[in-house]
């Protein structure tokens, strides 16, 4: 039998293990606190910073979007043109553009190219603006429709073969433009051509499409705020 002493000995022992792991929980308590602090102060920043990126970005694309307004605005009626909130210039007038089923530009749709595009140039290039492009577009678009189509397929191939043949042409016609030499190196980094086919058709409220409005050419400009703001994603992770 365990005498008074002995058994007071191992109580204290006893207390003396408990309030070491007490110890010990409450150190790992603290450090996982502490962990989860500077985690929560990172994600903070994190959002922070893309917060301030897509108000820049917004900022610039208004800004960018009331310039082209105030540059075209005496042209677009005469043009069958329109200036949209995401920077998309559209060009409506079918009969002006190309002959039906054909690639080559019709004399009108050069004679405005010639006159808009090297004051396009001008403003997507000023210094303001042109570090914060990452694509100028140019976009065919086209109906649904193919007249003697066998399928839905086939009239979207050929519609797609007729939308790229038609940038091309469009995008050759732009490069040779005596007066964007100057600015030609920027031009065959930044500007592409792309096909679309029916895609992208127009349709009317009712939900039908509008034949006419979906066959047409398009600029887009595409600025570098989905760059910058996966960049600080990529950084962000461990």
């Amino acid at each position: 039998m365990l005498t008074d002493e002995e058994m007071l000995g191992g109580i204290k022992e006893q207390e003396g293990h408990w309030v070491a792991v007490t110890d010990l929980m409450a150190g790992l308590m603290m450090v996982f606190l502490l962990i989860s602090i500077v985690f929560m102060i990172h994600v903070e920043w994190q959002r922070k910073k893309i917060t301030d990126v897509a108000i820049l970005y917004d900022h610039l694309r208004t800004q960018l979007y009331e310039d082209l307004l105030t540059e075209f605005s005496p042209d677009l009626k005469e043009w069958g043109a329109e200036v949209q909130p995401d920077l998309t210039f559209r060009f409506n007038k079918t009969e002006l553009l190309f002959s039906k089923g054909e690639s080559s530009l019709n004399p009108q749709f050069q004679t405005i190219l010639a006159d808009f595009f090297p004051r396009y140039v001008g403003i997507i290039t000023a210094e303001k603006y042109r570090d914060d492009i990452l694509e100028v577009r140019i976009e065919g678009h086209t109906s649904t429709g193919w007249l003697g189509a066998a399928s839905e397929d086939e009239a979207y191939i050929y519609n797609m073969a007729l939308s790229q043949a038609r940038t091309r042409s469009t995008l050759g016609y732009l490069l040779a433009l005596p007066d964007v030499k100057q600015q030609k190196v920027w031009l065959r980094k930044y500007l592409t051509a792309n096909g679309l086919s029916s895609a992208k058709a127009i349709v009317r409220q009712d939900g039908n499409e509008d034949g006419e409005r979906s066959r047409r050419v398009e600029f887009k400009v595409r600025t570098d705020a989905e760059g910058k703001i996966a960049t600080i994603l990529e950084d962000a992770l461990p």
